[in-house]
């Protein structure tokens, strides 16, 4: 059985009709946010960012929300695969105090993960943006409105009913109470535009990189709001993909840049845990928002293929529902895990099969 699914946009089938992608030839790397559904990236991950991609010795844009913000922070480290293992086993084994079959408070998991972007990140913040590759972003949502501070409860509450309210009327109406703030390495811009959603980009430094990783993870009701990033407009952020799920972005409007290509402005390539790239998070429910668009003509990317799945623990990815299914059972929800990690390790080295030419893989358009 293969596990790995190659689907990509018009223009990048084109492409890979032609051969494997070469990594002078990928320009950016989107990481979804999905929180535990990441997991299974991880081995791909390694391979991508600590093998592979160096290889093409140029610019590489890579973009994050949410758990995929921690993890492209990880490739940007000096050992990636190492940071990107670490990261792995450290989600997997994350407990939090709680009441006998009640959720943690958000105020506990803030603190807690806090203290563990501190443990991977902390000092190592000007060497992570000074990397000569890598060039990072990161996505994070910023409150408006009743959304502009987190002071209570039922204020978060009626805020976010409203957003899903507009939201349902127009994605773009959504941006009336969150907007996309995005934290950018100021040595490149970001070589593609933003205009397609309310928001602003921000320079990452030193001082704001762990606050806007935190913000890009913080989950409303999970996890408090950041407040308040150094650098940034004041008020409260929180998780990148309220916005920007899984960075349905203009990719078909890429700039030409450093890619060894005469000018070409490269490709996208996107490891994924599913076929679609939902635009925010309150679209998960519209599934007419999940089809693919022009924006993803030159987007390549990388996904389980759902007969594997099938043969994971519970028959499907690891999410963050399994908090609940095994909540005061801690060994079980990280036995499940772990075996789920070890198991992805197919999608890495199906992946290396194609691009070192000894395999051809079934080539698919995005649905």
């Amino acid at each position: 059985m293969k596990a790995l699914r190659i689907l990509a946009g018009p223009s990048a089938l084109a492409r890979l009709r032609q051969g494997p992608l070469a990594p002078s030839e990928v320009r950016v790397v989107p990481g979804a946010a999905g929180g535990p559904k990441g997991l299974i990236l991880s081995p791909l991950d390694q391979f991508l960012f600590g093998h592979w991609l160096p290889r093409g010795g140029h610019t590489v844009h890579l973009l994050g929300a949410s758990i995929g913000a921690w993890r492209v922070t990880a490739a940007c480290m000096a050992d990636p695969v190492a940071a990107l293992q670490r990261l792995g086993e450290d989600y997997i084994t994350q407990r939090y105090a709680h009441a006998p079959g009640k959720a943690p408070l958000p105020s506990h998991v803030s603190a807690v993960f806090g203290a563990k972007l501190h443990e991977h990140f902390g000092g190592q913040e000007a060497a992570l943006l000074a990397h000569p590759q890598y060039r990072l972003h990161v996505f994070t949502s910023h409150g408006r409105r009743w959304l502009r501070r987190e002071t209570a409860r039922w204020r978060t509450s009626l805020g976010y009913g409203a957003a899903f309210a507009s939201n349902l009327v127009a994605r773009s109406a959504l941006g009336a109470w969150l907007e996309r703030v995005v934290f950018s390495d100021p040595r490149d811009a970001l070589p593609l535009p933003l205009h397609d959603f309310r928001g602003q980009q921000v320079p990452l430094s030193p001082q704001n990189l762990i606050p806007a990783v935190l913000a890009s993870c913080a989950i409303p009701f999970w996890l408090d709001a950041v407040h308040d990033i150094p650098g940034a407009p004041r008020g409260a952020y929180w998780d990148g993909g309220i916005t920007d799920y899984h960075l349905h972005l203009r990719y078909d409007r890429l700039l030409a840049g450093d890619t060894g290509q005469g000018g070409d402005p490269g490709w996208v390539l996107y490891p994924h845990f599913q076929p679609t790239l939902v635009p925010g998070w309150l679209d998960k429910g519209w599934h007419w928002r999940h089809r693919a668009t022009t924006a993803l003509d030159r987007v390549v990317v990388l996904a389980p293929r759902p007969e594997w799945l099938a043969t994971l623990p519970g028959g499907r990815l690891p999410s963050r529902e399994d908090f609940k299914v095994h909540l005061d059972d801690d060994a079980a929800r990280e036995r499940a895990w772990r075996r789920a990690v070890a198991e992805s390790q197919r999608l890495a080295d199906e992946f290396q099969a194609w691009v070192d030419g000894r395999a051809s893989p079934e080539l698919q358009p995005l649905p």
